[in-house]
């Protein structure tokens, strides 16, 4: 039977995303690839510990119990450079932890990301900076998964998701603005346009696709009272007033929310991380992830002007 995704959510996600995988890697480096592949083979029953995105993937599959078993909202797909005798362990790793995750695409030493049009995926989670950077400016919606000393807390079945707004859910045709006339010319440009929506970002998609998941959920609290919607998005953004009015409008001429919104106007975004918690943060300034990411699970998006000769985050 044929399996449609364009009514779904669909994030392709990197198995350096998903697991760490400081061991192989490290093994690769140092020995090669033929001692990576023996390696990978010698292990290929020992599941691969939690990564930073594991969290994430987990609680957003779980909003699958909304849906018939056979009809899912969300669909994660594997995009992967290894090869598909060293993906065997990746798939092995993930049914060990549990995740119902089926479909993959190994391409040995090649990127992947070019097929996520054709699987209508809204978001690529990637470890590696250099594949991510190619997608983006394959206009494809990927981030850069950061490391972060942050666990999980495997008890707590809350999804709790931040975007920042310039160059994440919009273009970046204000920060251009910003950066070319100061704050002053920015508020101003943001003023006389304040009726005019932005221009989508690269995560534009990925929020409606959770928007329909929240719209679910409120399906579920009506016809039962008791259920508690998991799923929370916020915005987190250097805007303050006036410029936030045209963010707000932008989100609502698109035909999309957030559960919460800080217009923080230069306060460092790491103190709001930390009481906000979120299992994924987007951002798409390496001088805001270098802050957040030691605490917080912190995603670049490396699009736009602002990264065009940007280095990579520490």
């Amino acid at each position: 039977m044929r399996y449609e995704l364009s009514n779904r959510l669909v994030v392709g996600i990197a198995s350096s995303a998903l697991f760490d995988l400081a061991e192989g890697d490290a093994v690769f480096r140092e020995q090669g690839e033929e001692a990576y592949r023996a390696h990978q083979e010698a292990h290929v029953d020992d599941a691969l510990p939690r990564g930073v995105a594991f969290p994430f993937v987990r609680r957003l599959l779980s909003l699958n119990d909304l849906a018939d078993r056979d009809d899912p909202l969300v669909e994660v797909i594997i995009l992967s450079r290894n090869d598909p005798d060293t993906g065997v362990r990746v798939m092995r790793s993930i049914r060990a932890h549990g995740l119902p995750i089926s479909r993959a695409v190994f391409r040995h030493g090649r990127p992947s990301h070019p097929f996520m049009p054709a699987l209508n995926m809204s978001l690529f989670l990637s470890g590696n900076g250099a594949d991510v950077r190619a997608a983006v400016a394959d206009g494809q919606p990927a981030g850069h998964v950061l490391a972060t000393a942050r666990t999980d807390d495997e008890g707590d079945p809350e999804l709790r998701i931040a975007f920042d707004f310039d160059g994440v859910l919009a273009d970046d045709t204000s920060e251009r603005v910003y950066q070319a006339e100061g704050l002053d010319g920015f508020r101003a440009h943001e003023v006389r346009n304040a009726a005019t929506p932005h221009d989508p970002g690269p995560l534009r998609d990925f929020l409606a696709g959770l928007n329909r998941l929240q719209r679910r959920e409120e399906d579920a609290r009506r016809h039962d009272p008791a259920y508690r919607p998991r799923l929370r998005v916020s915005l987190v953004t250097a805007r303050d007033a006036p410029t936030h009015e045209r963010a707000l409008g932008s989100l609502k001429k698109w035909g999309l929310r957030v559960d919460d919104a800080f217009f923080l106007g230069g306060i460092d975004k790491a103190a709001v991380m930390g009481l906000l918690d979120p299992h994924l943060f987007f951002d798409d300034q390496i001088l805001h992830l270098d802050g957040t990411a030691p605490g917080t699970p912190s995603v670049h998006i490396p699009f736009g002007a602002v990264n065009a000769v940007a280095p990579e985050p520490r």
